[in-house]
């Protein structure tokens, strides 16, 4: 079988993929600023428009020290945010000092066949230069056959035993097969203080 190389002069000459590839682009559908907020929520834009939708956190700030942040999702026109979940949950940190250090499971932050909003960080300090930022992204939301399936990753800075670095990986599903077409972010004590969350739908 013949191998066929791509060479620079051919590729420099490509101004658009053919209608049949997908470039994976996000597309920006709408942004939403915390002030203050008890929760922020995406009541529209989620549906069939797009298999996948990524809610990027840029600098949330929590009102209150040792907050958690995270989500819940509803159903048609349901605003309960108590849809059933399971989901897993790990975490690695490394201290400013650079004395301690840890990665590992954390079995009091997942959920099994749970209803309860999901966190997505652990306790969050909230100096006044202290935040999250991270990615939140929900796969074929609109489906009517497959549960709902997440992956989440946020970094932000932990200060509750020393000041360090914390990464924080959850992934999980909602159990239903009815389209999910709201998501909500909120404190689990406490407002959102300041913050950007812009949801996009990948093309």
């Amino acid at each position: 079988m013949a191998l066929k190389f791509a060479v620079n002069n051919s590729l420099s000459a490509i101004t658009s993929l053919p209608s049949g590839i997908s470039g994976g682009a996000l597309n920006l559908i709408s942004t939403q600023t915390a002030s203050g907020s008890a929760t922020i929520e995406f009541t529209s834009g989620i549906d069939s428009t797009y298999d996948s939708y990524v809610f990027k956190f840029i600098n949330i700030h929590p009102q209150t020290y040792q907050a958690r942040f995270g989500f819940q999702a509803d159903t048609g026109s349901n605003t309960n945010y108590n849809q059933t979940m399971t989901t897993t949950w790990f975490y690695a940190y490394h201290t400013e000092a650079g004395t301690g250090g840890s990665l590992g499971y954390f079995g009091d932050a997942d959920q099994a066949q749970g209803t309860s909003f999901q966190n997505i960080t652990w306790s969050l300090d909230n100096s006044n230069d202290d935040n999250v930022s991270g990615y939140l992204q929900l796969f074929n939301p609109s489906s009517t056959t497959f549960v709902k399936h997440f992956i989440s990753n946020t970094q932000f800075n932990y200060g509750v035993s020393g000041d360090a670095t914390e990464n924080v990986r959850c992934a999980g599903y909602f159990n239903t097969t009815n389209a999910i077409n709201k998501i909500q972010f909120k404190m689990s004590s406490g407002n959102i203080d300041d913050g950007i969350i812009k949801m996009y739908g990948v093309s």
